[in-house]
């Protein structure tokens, strides 16, 4: 079996509609589709060879010849955010939604607490895009000290701060705070997240890479505790540790981008040796392109991963396994800036494969993490679900 697996998500990737997404209202979205036709021509000659483009909707993307394997997954979980889909892929379904306040904003009982613990007011208290708010809101924020909270179609509570008026330090006490506070069932929202951004003016307001996520934690023993536990490492890189509130994770790695997270994934893959896996979150493809409703953006990222992806392929050994996914979709050419509900692609490859087989669809994402598990001989939880797929991957 392979000793190092590295499992990198595209976060927000979708590759069409889920069977389900008439209960979301995302009938149409496409993701990828819109990605690929954001410009007429593009370079994703590492991600094409390995069989990605095999699952674009459109039959024009897809090659002949592919040396991965590759499957649809849908999602069984409720919801369509990042933390209900890294859940389940680690084996936790999600059957209840995590709480939103996309159409109200923070009940006044919350943002009355929270300006009383931070001796801070507080600004915006809406649904909206992160830098649209720092633009709209940017410098009030720093005439007057007052904190910027906002939330998204996400489960989120997000705080935006000039790291000039309010220090990091203080913003992530803040966030701290915040986090106790939104334990309480009414307000339990999935993750607090500092939104430092430095600037002079509205149009000068640029987000750093400064930011920090407080994630509940998992609500049940993923599988990354079970590797954990059985003396496995667990590489975190990206927000993948803040995701499960460093549950199951022995070392952590922050990245400021896609390149250099796919820099840092590198750097693992030529440089340390280790049994286990190494779990990586793109996240720009989210926060940057799909929100912000920017195709031609996303497909720009896309065509630097997949250079980099290129190098990583190189210096990969006979006995590791490269699998690329998504965590749901957002779609650039839908409506509105949610998430949407879709399939998420699955992309298996390693040097001692046979490569160029699609599988049957599957019905959930916690293939994976099952599929993890077998590889290195680790008993599932009761709890935990997820069939393994192992054995048609290296068939």
């Amino acid at each position: 079996m392979y000793k190092r697996i590295f499992l990198i998500v595209l976060d927000s990737l979708g590759v069409g509609a889920a069977n389900d997404a008439h209960l979301y209202g995302d009938e149409g979205s496409d993701t990828l589709g819109s990605v690929l036709n954001a410009r007429s021509n593009f370079n994703l000659e590492n991600l094409t060879s390995l069989g990605l483009l095999n699952l674009a909707s459109e039959k024009k993307f897809h090659q002949q010849d592919y040396k991965g394997v590759i499957a649809y997954l849908n999602e069984t979980s409720k919801g369509k955010d990042t933390l209900t889909g890294h859940y389940e892929m680690m084996g936790l379904e999600v059957q209840k939604p995590f709480k939103t306040f996309t159409d109200t904003g923070f009940p006044s009982e919350l943002i009355n607490t929270l300006e009383e613990k931070w001796g801070r007011g507080i600004l915006g208290n809406i649904s909206a895009s992160g830098t649209k708010i720092i633009e709209d809101l940017g410098e009030e924020h720093i005439s007057t000290g007052k904190a910027i909270v906002y939330t998204s179609a996400d489960s989120v509570l997000q705080i935006a701060a000039h790291e000039e008026v309010i220090p990091l330090d203080e913003l992530y006490r803040m966030c701290e705070i915040a986090r106790e506070v939104t334990l309480n069932e009414e307000w339990k929202v999935a993750r607090i997240i500092a939104r430092p951004f430095i600037g002079e003016k509205s149009n000068s307001f640029t987000r750093t890479s400064n930011r920090k996520d407080y994630a509940l934690d998992p609500f049940n023993k993923t599988y990354l505790d079970n590797l954990s536990n059985n003396d496995l490492s667990v590489i975190g890189i990206g927000k993948i540790a803040d995701i499960f509130n460093n549950k199951g994770i022995t070392k952590a790695i922050k990245t400021k981008s896609n390149a250099d997270g796919m820099d840092k994934t590198i750097e693992i893959v030529r440089n340390e040796d280790f049994k286990g896996l190494c779990f990586v979150n793109l996240v720009d493809f989210d926060s940057k392109y799909g929100h912000r409703r920017d195709a031609l953006g996303y497909l720009e990222s896309l065509e630097e991963v997949d250079i980099k992806l290129g190098t990583m392929l190189h210096y990969m050994k006979d006995n590791d396994l490269l699998i690329i996914c998504a965590d749901h979709g957002n779609d650039p050419g839908f409506k509105g800036s949610d998430h949407t509900r879709e399939k998420v692609p699955f992309v298996a490859y390693s040097k001692n494969i046979k490569g160029g087989r699609m599988l049957e669809e599957q019905d959930n994402f916690a293939c994976i993490g099952a599929s993890i598990m077998e590889n290195f001989k680790v008993e599932k939880d009761d709890h935990q679900i997820g069939k393994s797929i192992l054995n048609e991957i290296i068939d």
